[in-house]
């Protein structure tokens, strides 16, 4: 197929392992990498409609199924990772990592740490309803700028986006490419301070040097980490894993963490199959063992190997 001329990279087939976190997938019939939002843009108008799109970012949160994905992957890069502090408001590029904003922010004097330990990017962020320590995106997300798939820019707020616990409602096709947040002020020192801790906390209980790709399950209790000292544990996702003896279980080379059980890990040639086998394991053994069925917080997409 004849595509549209670009002036970022366009490759054909290619295989996508090497940019997910989990270090498995097949390849894209095409991979696309817009130079910036005007390149991504022209593509999309010039891009028949029935042609498949997948937007990605730096691939934190998914399984590329063995077969890979049909159509093109849209993988957001330096073009949209500039960050920006206008008084109490930050704006950042979907492919910003969380970690890069929240840094910028606290040295601005804006507090949003909470984004300082999440694996990832904005875009992903913002379409996960990304949170801890009691804090999420829709907290402080004021509105994001988009393409729609026939290529026009359109900006929808946060109320447009139903951001609930995990989850959001993005029209299908729509790429996000910016997004604004506004955040309350505080000592530069303080939020800096506050960033060191979390990081060693998530650091002594998080597999932090394995392949993962974070939180596997989402928590039955429908909020992340409180952080405080009286958190409720009885319906969080690693401890029914724990309940159910899974904490270790291994399919190929695929394994549920021994540092903390609802983080999924590559512990060496592990296939997306081996992953997702693994976790519907999981989640029949825990709806056998408490009744509940997890749901999966990391995205599954494309197609099985044939």
């Amino acid at each position: 197929m004849d595509m549209p001329a670009v002036r970022g990279t366009l490759t054909a087939g290619k295989p996508l392992s090497d940019l997910t976190w989990l270090r498995v997938g097949g390849p894209a019939d095409w991979l696309f990498q817009p130079a910036d939002a005007e390149d991504l843009s022209s593509f999309l108008k010039a891009l028949p409609v029935d042609v498949p799109i997948f937007p990605m970012g730096v691939g934190s949160n998914l399984i590329v199924r063995d077969g890979g994905i049909r159509g093109v992957v849209i993988r957001l890069g330096r073009g949209f990772n500039g960050i920006e502090i206008d008084g109490d408001t930050v704006i950042a590029g979907t492919a910003a990592l969380d970690a890069h904003v929240a840094r910028k922010a606290a040295d601005a004097g804006l507090d949003l740490t909470f984004l300082r330990t999440i694996p990832g990017a904005i875009g992903g962020a913002v379409r996960m309803n990304a949170g801890c320590y009691g804090s999420y995106v829709a907290d402080h997300l004021i509105d994001v700028k988009a393409l729609t798939r026939q290529g026009e820019f359109v900006t929808l707020s946060r109320e447009n986006l139903h951001l609930a616990y995990r989850s959001s409602q993005i029209p299908e096709g729509m790429v996000l490419v910016s997004a604004r947040f506004r955040a309350a002020k505080a000592e530069p020192e303080a939020l800096i301070a506050r960033m060191d801790a979390q990081l060693q906390k998530r650091d002594e209980t998080q597999p932090v040097k394995d392949r993962s790709a974070g939180s596997t399950f989402r928590n039955p209790a429908g909020f992340s980490s409180t952080g405080r000292a009286d958190d409720t544990h009885e319906l969080k996702a690693w401890k029914l894993i724990d309940d159910a003896g899974l904490r270790g279980a291994r399919i190929g080379g695929a394994q549920m963490s021994e540092k903390h059980s609802n983080f999924m890990i590559n512990a060496g040639g592990a296939t997306a199959a081996d992953l997702e086998n693994l976790g519907e394991l999981v989640r029949k053994r825990v709806y056998e063992t408490a009744g509940i069925t997890l749901e999966w917080e990391i995205m599954r997409v494309g197609e099985a190997a044939s």
